[in-house]
Protein backbone atom coordinates (compact mmCIF):
# COMPACT_ATOMS: atom_id res chain seq x y z
CA UNK A 1 0.00 0.00 0.00
CA UNK A 2 1.17 3.51 -0.86
CA UNK A 3 -0.09 6.57 0.98
CA UNK A 4 0.19 9.93 -0.77
CA UNK A 5 0.12 12.96 1.54
CA UNK A 6 -0.94 15.96 -0.57
CA UNK A 7 -1.13 19.56 0.56
CA UNK A 8 -3.69 21.97 -0.79
CA UNK A 9 -2.32 24.50 -3.29
CA UNK A 10 -2.73 28.29 -3.17
CA UNK A 11 -5.68 29.78 -1.29
CA UNK A 12 -7.74 32.96 -1.29
CA UNK A 13 -6.40 34.81 1.74
CA UNK A 14 -9.28 36.45 3.60
CA UNK A 15 -8.24 37.96 6.95
CA UNK A 16 -11.93 38.40 7.87
CA UNK A 17 -12.64 34.66 7.61
CA UNK A 18 -11.29 31.90 9.88
CA UNK A 19 -8.28 30.28 8.17
CA UNK A 20 -9.88 26.77 8.12
CA UNK A 21 -12.69 28.20 5.96
CA UNK A 22 -10.43 29.68 3.28
CA UNK A 23 -11.03 28.44 -0.26
CA UNK A 24 -8.64 27.64 -3.06
CA UNK A 25 -7.66 30.53 -5.30
CA UNK A 26 -8.03 30.34 -9.08
CA UNK A 27 -4.34 29.43 -9.27
CA UNK A 28 -4.83 26.73 -6.63
CA UNK A 29 -7.79 25.22 -8.51
CA UNK A 30 -5.79 25.26 -11.76
CA UNK A 31 -2.75 23.60 -10.16
CA UNK A 32 -4.82 20.89 -8.45
CA UNK A 33 -6.77 20.22 -11.65
CA UNK A 34 -3.55 19.89 -13.65
CA UNK A 35 -2.04 17.59 -11.00
CA UNK A 36 -5.11 15.34 -10.97
CA UNK A 37 -4.99 15.11 -14.77
CA UNK A 38 -1.30 14.07 -14.79
CA UNK A 39 -2.29 10.61 -13.57
CA UNK A 40 0.23 10.42 -10.72
CA UNK A 41 -2.56 9.23 -8.42
CA UNK A 42 -4.43 6.96 -10.82
CA UNK A 43 -3.59 3.99 -8.56
CA UNK A 44 -5.49 5.51 -5.60
CA UNK A 45 -8.52 3.65 -4.26
CA UNK A 46 -9.35 5.90 -1.27
CA UNK A 47 -9.41 9.68 -0.89
CA UNK A 48 -9.38 11.31 2.54
CA UNK A 49 -9.41 14.98 3.43
CA UNK A 50 -9.18 17.19 6.45
CA UNK A 51 -12.39 19.08 7.18
CA UNK A 52 -10.88 22.41 6.14
CA UNK A 53 -12.48 24.00 3.07
CA UNK A 54 -9.28 24.29 1.00
CA UNK A 55 -8.45 20.62 1.57
CA UNK A 56 -11.98 19.46 0.75
CA UNK A 57 -11.99 21.51 -2.45
CA UNK A 58 -8.64 19.97 -3.43
CA UNK A 59 -9.88 16.47 -2.62
CA UNK A 60 -13.05 17.02 -4.66
CA UNK A 61 -10.96 17.90 -7.74
CA UNK A 62 -9.04 14.64 -7.41
CA UNK A 63 -12.22 12.69 -6.61
CA UNK A 64 -13.94 13.96 -9.76
CA UNK A 65 -11.01 12.75 -11.87
CA UNK A 66 -10.84 9.32 -10.18
CA UNK A 67 -14.61 8.92 -9.67
CA UNK A 68 -14.13 8.20 -5.97
CA UNK A 69 -15.86 9.56 -2.88
CA UNK A 70 -14.08 11.85 -0.45
CA UNK A 71 -14.02 10.77 3.17
CA UNK A 72 -13.37 13.31 5.93
CA UNK A 73 -11.10 12.77 8.93
CA UNK A 74 -11.39 15.90 11.04
CA UNK A 75 -8.11 15.28 12.88
CA UNK A 76 -6.15 15.80 9.64
CA UNK A 77 -6.52 19.56 10.15
CA UNK A 78 -3.58 21.94 10.18
CA UNK A 79 -1.88 22.85 13.43
CA UNK A 80 -4.32 24.94 15.49
CA UNK A 81 -3.38 28.58 15.03
CA UNK A 82 -6.70 30.04 16.13
CA UNK A 83 -5.03 31.95 18.98
CA UNK A 84 -3.55 34.36 16.45
CA UNK A 85 -5.85 33.90 13.46
CA UNK A 86 -4.54 35.47 10.27
CA UNK A 87 -0.99 36.78 10.45
CA UNK A 88 0.64 38.82 7.66
CA UNK A 89 3.11 36.62 5.73
CA UNK A 90 6.37 37.84 7.34
CA UNK A 91 4.89 37.53 10.84
CA UNK A 92 3.39 34.12 10.00
CA UNK A 93 6.74 32.80 8.72
CA UNK A 94 8.57 34.01 11.83
CA UNK A 95 5.96 32.38 14.07
CA UNK A 96 6.08 29.15 12.06
CA UNK A 97 9.88 29.14 12.42
CA UNK A 98 9.43 29.26 16.20
CA UNK A 99 6.70 26.58 16.08
CA UNK A 100 9.14 24.12 14.47
CA UNK A 101 12.18 25.28 16.48
CA UNK A 102 10.45 24.85 19.85
CA UNK A 103 8.13 21.86 19.38
CA UNK A 104 7.41 21.40 23.10
CA UNK A 105 6.21 25.00 23.54
CA UNK A 106 3.02 26.75 22.52
CA UNK A 107 4.14 29.63 20.34
CA UNK A 108 1.73 32.57 20.68
CA UNK A 109 -1.00 30.18 21.80
CA UNK A 110 -0.65 27.84 18.81
CA UNK A 111 -1.02 24.10 19.27
CA UNK A 112 2.35 22.67 20.25
CA UNK A 113 4.18 20.93 17.39
CA UNK A 114 4.56 17.72 19.43
CA UNK A 115 0.80 17.65 20.02
CA UNK A 116 0.00 18.32 16.36
CA UNK A 117 2.46 15.59 15.38
CA UNK A 118 0.80 13.05 17.68
CA UNK A 119 -2.64 14.03 16.35
CA UNK A 120 -1.65 13.70 12.67
CA UNK A 121 0.05 10.35 13.27
CA UNK A 122 -3.12 9.04 14.95
CA UNK A 123 -5.36 10.42 12.20
CA UNK A 124 -3.25 8.87 9.45
CA UNK A 125 -3.20 5.54 11.30
CA UNK A 126 -7.04 5.62 11.42
CA UNK A 127 -7.23 6.49 7.72
CA UNK A 128 -4.95 3.59 6.78
CA UNK A 129 -6.91 1.16 8.97
CA UNK A 130 -10.16 2.29 7.33
CA UNK A 131 -8.76 1.96 3.78
CA UNK A 132 -8.16 -1.71 3.02
CA UNK A 133 -7.21 -2.99 -0.40
CA UNK A 134 -5.78 -0.01 -2.14
CA UNK A 135 -3.59 3.04 -2.17
CA UNK A 136 -4.64 6.14 -0.29
CA UNK A 137 -4.57 9.87 -1.03
CA UNK A 138 -4.71 12.17 1.99
CA UNK A 139 -5.31 15.83 1.25
CA UNK A 140 -4.34 18.04 4.14
CA UNK A 141 -1.83 20.72 5.08
CA UNK A 142 1.87 21.51 4.97
CA UNK A 143 2.59 22.01 8.65
CA UNK A 144 1.16 18.68 9.79
CA UNK A 145 2.52 17.00 6.66
CA UNK A 146 5.99 18.12 7.70
CA UNK A 147 5.46 16.87 11.25
CA UNK A 148 4.32 13.51 9.86
CA UNK A 149 7.34 13.32 7.56
CA UNK A 150 9.69 14.04 10.46
CA UNK A 151 8.14 11.14 12.38
CA UNK A 152 8.42 8.77 9.42
CA UNK A 153 12.03 9.77 8.81
CA UNK A 154 12.69 9.30 12.54
CA UNK A 155 13.98 12.86 12.66
CA UNK A 156 13.41 15.44 15.36
CA UNK A 157 10.85 18.06 14.37
CA UNK A 158 12.61 20.46 12.02
CA UNK A 159 11.32 22.97 9.49
CA UNK A 160 14.04 21.97 7.04
CA UNK A 161 11.63 19.16 6.04
CA UNK A 162 8.85 21.66 5.24
CA UNK A 163 7.42 21.97 1.74
CA UNK A 164 8.84 24.92 -0.26
CA UNK A 165 5.34 26.41 -0.77
CA UNK A 166 1.72 25.26 -0.88
CA UNK A 167 0.76 22.39 -3.17
CA UNK A 168 3.20 19.49 -2.73
CA UNK A 169 2.99 15.77 -2.00
CA UNK A 170 5.11 13.00 -0.56
CA UNK A 171 4.59 9.26 -0.44
CA UNK A 172 5.13 6.49 2.11
CA UNK A 173 4.16 2.86 2.64
CA UNK A 174 1.90 1.23 5.22
CA UNK A 175 5.10 0.37 7.13
CA UNK A 176 5.75 4.14 7.31
CA UNK A 177 8.78 4.02 5.02
CA UNK A 178 9.05 7.24 3.00
CA UNK A 179 9.27 6.54 -0.74
CA UNK A 180 10.08 10.17 -1.52
CA UNK A 181 9.93 13.57 0.11
CA UNK A 182 8.06 16.66 -1.12
CA UNK A 183 7.40 16.99 -4.86
CA UNK A 184 5.41 19.84 -6.40
CA UNK A 185 1.90 18.96 -7.52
Amino acid sequence: MKIYFITHPEVQVDPARPVPRWSLSEKGVARMTKFAARGVLDDVAHIWSSGETKAIESANILAARLKLPVQIEEELHENDRSATGFLPPPEFEATADQFFAHPNESIRGWERAVDAQGRIIGAVDRVIAASPNGNVAIIAHGGVGTLLMCAHLRSPINRRFDQPHQGHYWCFTETRAALHQWKAI
